[in-house]
């Protein structure tokens, strides 16, 4: 007996057949399947690299709960060994400051700004990296308030706007800053406190010692909510309007223990602080990790003093941004070649680069002029903010001096993956961190997608600004908006912007990034920004660039003789150079030149929705 067939009339109406699959079937759920499905392939791209390479062993740390009990810890365990190194106006020489201390006037100004009546207020701050700036960073943190750091460059109506925005209750700030923030408290009565570092701050650290003595331990005693907010950071903004990062001890914390377990550093270090502490980077990387892990924190006097400071200094390590980097690696091979060392050089890299393969290395006395030139004591720079161009990494490699990127958002405190001194390679933003976990989302077919990361770093969300908050926190993950791909070994590649990329007619990727990349390694260009703009008569997207020259390079080498016209042209040469070496969809279409530089942010990032233009 065989099985009741239906009558064919049933099923030949493609419409009802639809209908009854959709009946059966969730369409939303494959969806989150094909979802579900990516993130597990990410999963087992990076188990698998843990099983093809040998894994470096983690460093053992501390464990911390909060920035208080971090402080604390510190103080007793390197007491007596300096924690900062700063320049007062009397002497030229570094000064010390002991990590003893150091937590003695974070609790003595602590105390003053809870007399002052700070308690659970927005307490901003403002100026140059200093002692000051720190000892209010942590004074507000670990029992006063939240700490609202502002960027020094902004002008005037920008920092009346964030004071305003982020409800600040009081502002401490660095002497030249008297003018403008009296003129913002006529505006906005709401600020209600202005200590100026300079007049104020030794008063304020004197008056609140004399309260402890007599016996106030309100600050000392304040207990810490690790997962409040305390830091209101406002983002750059290369894209746009700035946004309130809202960040707890929590997250700074897991992001200071997990750097440390990456990379290995300890009291016998110096960092050179180069870069703005109103950044995070510099401010979590460059500060509060050092002081972790007992090292210590030298403030440079400006990017102009930077060698006179590594020398001062004998700083061992130091983070900045990959203008600074590729500026003294420029000057380094400019300087061998008026000298006519430069080919010597290059035969003593090629020559030393062999003897590695057998274990042995000379760099450090083929290049010791060099390494005096970076005070003599240099062992790792690290480099953030933006990608560098891996064949400067290499370079200073090739030298003797080990330089290695990270990668990381304020959003993140800010850190999300870094390489390691042992295990990096100078293309790869590094791995991720222990604690954090990366997936490349809705990857393309050569495998590159938007980078999204979990972990007890990621922000608890942008201040008064749900809809900005939901846009980029999605089911416990955080949309970095940044664009990149994960090899074999785990190590994140960062391609570009989300919001830069260029898109053809025929729907292939162009990264601005990259093409700015080539560019910039002509020793003709100083810097460079690269957008897509429609053409309608073909209906494509070309490639454009605006090229800023390097004027004194091409002063130099071809003296005063260089006019308009020949500087098109020699930039016209290299942009064909360029072009040969990319794919034809890439290349770009037209360029215009421009004198000036380009508008940045405090770390030299572009401010594109500014320069871009078309």
């Amino acid at each position: 007996m065989g099985r009741e067939r239906k009558p064919l009339s049933e099923v030949r109406n493609l419409d009802n057949l639809k209908e009854k699959i959709q009946e059966r079937v969730d369409i939303s759920k494959i969806v989150d399947l094909k979802e579900e499905l990516q993130k597990r392939a990410g999963q087992v791209v990076e188990q698998t690299a843990s099983l093809i390479k040998k894994e470096v062993p983690l460093n053992e740390v501390r464990k911390i709960k909060n920035l208080k009990e971090m402080l604390t810890q510190s103080a007793e365990l390197f007491a007596e060994q300096t924690a900062f190194l700063v320049k007062v106006p009397e002497n030229e020489d570094y000064q010390p400051i002991t990590y003893k201390q150091f937590k003695n006037d974070v609790d003595a100004l602590g105390t003053k700004l809870l007399d002052l009546g700070l308690k659970d207020k927005r307490i901003a701050v403002i100026g140059d990296s200093s002692y000051e700036w720190v000892a209010t960073y942590m004074a507000t943190v670990n029992g006063v308030g939240t700490i609202v750091p502002l960027d020094k460059e902004l002008p005037i109506q920008e920092i009346e706007n964030l004071l305003k925005t982020s409800e600040a209750s009081a502002i401490i700030y660095a002497d030249k800053f008297e003018k403008d923030i009296l003129q913002i408290k006529d505006n906005l009565p709401s600020l209600g406190l202005c200590i100026n570092m300079k007049i104020a701050f030794s008063q304020l650290i004197e008056q609140g010692t004399a309260l402890l003595e007599k016996g106030d331990r309100t600050y000392i005693d304040a207990e810490i909510n690790a997962e409040e907010m305390k830091i209101l950071l406002f983002t750059s903004g290369t894209t746009g309007l700035a946004k309130g990062v809202m960040l707890s001890h929590k997250q700074i914390c897991a992001n200071l223990m997990d750097m440390c377990t990456m990379i290995y550093f300890d009291e016998k270090d110096t960092f050179l602080s180069v870069l703005p502490l109103h950044h995070t980077y510099e401010c979590t990387c460059g500060f509060i990790c050092p002081i972790y892990q007992g090292a210590t924190v030298a403030f440079c006097e400006g990017l102009r003093h930077i060698v006179k400071n590594l020398k001062e200094s004998e700083a061992t390590i130091m983070l900045g941004v990959p203008l600074i980097f590729e500026s003294i690696y420029a000057k380094v091979w400019k300087s061998a070649q008026k000298s006519g060392m430069a080919s010597k050089m290059k035969v003593g890299i090629k020559t030393n680069n062999v003897l590695k393969v057998v274990g042995m290395d000379f760099s450090k006395k083929i290049f010791s002029k060099i390494h005096d030139t970076l005070g003599g004591h240099m062992r790792l720079l690290i480099s953030g903010a933006a990608g560098i161009d891996p064949i400067v990494s290499k370079g200073y490699r090739d030298l003797g001096i080990l330089l290695i990127q990270g990668y990381g958002l304020t959003e993140c405190s800010p850190i999300v993956t870094v390489n390691r001194v042992e295990d990096y390679k100078d293309a790869a933003a590094g791995l991720p961190l222990p604690s954090v976990e990366v997936m490349i989302d809705n990857p393309n077919d050569e495998g590159i997608g938007e980078i999204i990361c979990k972990g007890p770093n990621v922000m608890m969300g942008y201040f008064e600004n749900e809809e900005a908050t939901q846009e980029v926190l999605r089911d416990g993950w955080f949309y970095t908006g940044d664009l990149g791909y994960r090899d074999i070994e785990g190590f994140i590649y960062i391609t570009g912007r989300k919001k830069n990329v260029i898109v053809t007619k025929n729907g292939k990727n162009i990264f601005p990034e990259e093409v700015e990349s080539y560019l910039n390694r002509s020793q003709y260009v100083a810097e460079t920004l690269v957008w897509g703009k429609f053409d309608i008569a073909s209906g494509e997207t070309h490639v454009n660039a605006k090229i800023v020259p390097d004027y004194e390079n091409i002063e130099e080498e071809f003296g005063n003789e260089y006019t308009d016209e020949k500087i098109r042209e020699l930039i016209q040469q290299e942009v064909k150079a360029v072009n040969r070496k990319m794919q034809l969809y890439k290349r770009i279409k037209e360029f215009t030149i421009q004198k000036e530089e380009f508008a940045k942010t405090t770390t030299k990032k572009i401010k594109r929705f500014i320069e871009k233009t078309g």
